[in-house]
């Protein structure tokens, strides 16, 4: 027993704090299980019991790419309201269990993958409900895929700079810069590989400032990522009305890189399209296990999560605490900077203001989801990715929902499973706070 709980006959200072800290996570805890009960509660009334699904309703789920080819799976049509009516009830079985059940963090993160899983997939059989057009399932996988590159680059962006102690929430700014740089240097130079070097540099150079200001002159790294995200729309938006406004032909003409065919896989039914994709979306999915390698596998790993945690103890053994960090935030510039790249490069498009669109905030809400790990930042940035495309999925459906609030989806998204998630996740100890050599 510690001396405070000899002298006083009650529990010590850490056990009190420990106390509190195990109140407020079960309290967290039944709060989030019992929203995502009421919320499948009224998902079941809903999805599962309201005319659009009675009767001999069936929604059927397509399994080709193009349902006109010959050969290959033929679609799969089940009853609507059974079905809708079986997921809202495993959606509501997981929110109780979360809540009331006596299970380990892990599991709380399993319950709450299935619950969103059976959630949305519930959601999709109520929308495709009676429609003779069904829901594609290789188009869906394929656009929420799509869709999720910018944020899987913009959380592993993120990850490095928090992990090393540094919070990045100028990814949006970064994303922008890249997406200026990289679409001006391939008009110019003709060259997509310049135009992406040029993005990457982008991205770098704005956490370049982040770098500078954070570690030499103390800023608040909260405020500091919300300037440079308006510095970054302030000079983008500038030289485009300067520029490309008025010479789109000469400097926003993107072209987008071809897309690779991969033998053998991109024939697999369902997922065959997710192999037939450029290399920059290729390199965005490669790149998740190997920062997951590189942070739990290597010493500059090892060393990055200790300067992330306690870098006064990492100083004392030698580790170089503001160079590292220094070199980690201008790398995680490199993928943000990727992840602005992909937004013209990678889509073929053209530049535009603010293009990025809040992306690199939900970028940061993945990497919070996914508990500051690179695989669990996919899987966050895989269910964002779908509800940025859920209007789009949902358009030949003649949904009764406008179309004004599927273009909010994956904002409301966001907020939803951040609450419901948030209370598991523990930033690095050390991250948002300044380091000063003493």
């Amino acid at each position: 027993m510690s001396t405070a709980s000899t002298a006083t006959g009650k529990p010590g200072a850490s056990e009190g704090t420990l106390s509190l800290a195990d109140a407020a996570e079960r309290r967290s805890r039944l709060v989030s299980g019992i929203a995502m009960a009421v919320m499948g509660a009224l998902g079941l009334w809903a999805f599962g019991l309201t005319s659009r699904v009675s009767g001999a309703a069936h929604t059927i789920f397509g399994l080709k790419e193009d349902p006109n080819a010959t050969g290959g799976l033929g679609p799969i049509s089940a009853p609507s309201q059974e079905l809708a009516i079986a997921l809202m009830s495993v959606a509501i079985l997981c929110g109780l269990a979360r809540a009331f059940a006596p299970v380990s963090k892990t599991v709380q993160l399993w319950l709450s993958g299935i619950y969103f899983a059976a959630y949305t997939i519930g959601f999709l059989v109520w929308a495709a409900a009676g429609s003779a057009v069904g829901l594609n399932v290789p188009v869906i996988l394929l656009q929420t895929a799509l869709a999720a590159v910018p944020l899987v680059l913009g959380s592993l962006s993120a990850l490095l700079c928090e992990r090393s102690g540094v919070v990045n929430i100028a990814v949006e700014g970064q994303f922008l810069f890249g997406a200026f740089a990289a679409v001006l240097t391939a008009s110019t130079t003709g060259s997509l590989w310049a135009g992406a070097i040029a993005g990457c540099l982008g991205g770098a150079l704005m956490c370049v400032l982040l770098a500078v200001f954070a570690n030499r002159y103390l800023i608040e790294q909260v405020v500091l990522g919300v300037v440079l995200n308006l510095l970054a729309s302030g000079v983008t938006g500038f030289l485009y009305d300067r520029l490309m406004s008025t010479n789109g032909g000469t400097y926003n003409k993107a072209q987008g890189f071809s897309s690779i065919r991969i033998p053998g896989l991109a024939s697999i039914p369902i997922i065959g399209p997710l192999f037939n994709q450029n290399i920059l979306f290729y390199l965005a999915y490669l790149l998740v296990p190997v920062v997951w390698f590189l942070l739990f596998r290597t010493r500059w790993g090892l060393r990055t999560r200790a300067v992330g945690e306690h870098p006064t103890a990492a100083d004392t053994v030698g580790i170089k605490v503001i160079g590292l960090r220094y070199r980690n935030v201008i790398t995680a510039g490199l993928l943000s900077g990727l992840g602005g790249v992909w937004l013209t490069l990678g889509l073929a498009s053209q530049f535009g203001k603010d293009m990025s669109s809040g992306k690199g905030y939900i970028a940061i809400a993945a990497l919070i989801v996914g508990r500051w790990s690179p695989i669990g930042s996919l899987g966050a940035a895989v269910l964002f990715g779908f509800a940025t495309e859920l209007q789009v999925a949902l358009t030949s459906l003649g949904t009764p929902i406008p179309g004004a609030f599927l273009a909010m989806a994956p904002y409301l998204v966001t907020i939803f499973v951040v609450a419901a998630l948030g209370g598991l996740s523990r930033p690095p100890a050390a991250s948002g706070k300044p380091y000063i050599k003493g």
